[in-house]
């Protein structure tokens, strides 16, 4: 779980996801159309990714994939990204965390 949250806390955006996951794309597309450069980690392609899923997993994300981390927290999944985006908020957290500028 350590692993995990220092990778989550290693840039202003980071994404767990899985190369075939098609929420995931999604989500890293949305996150970019904002103007930020997420940290993508694909948890099948990854020499660890077995265990960050598990990690992921006990920090109570389910399903395992897509999970967000921005400044330095873990967001959720892509359930509260999107409600996030529809309430406008999504954008104010991304300034907040620096990872885009007006």
């Amino acid at each position: 779980m350590d692993m995990v949250m220092k990778l989550g806390a290693s840039s202003a955006v980071v994404i767990f996801t899985k190369s075939s996951c098609c929420i995931s794309h999604s989500i890293e597309t949305l996150i970019r159309s904002f103007g930020a450069n997420p940290i993508v980690y694909e948890l099948d392609t990854h020499p660890n990714g077995k265990k960050m899923e598990k990690a992921l997993m006990e920090l109570g994300c389910h399903p395992s994939v897509p999970a967000i981390f921005i400044g330095k927290e873990l967001v959720g999944g892509a359930n509260e990204i999107m409600s996030l985006n529809v309430r406008g908020k999504l954008k104010q957290l991304l300034i907040r965390a620096n990872a885009i500028w007006i």
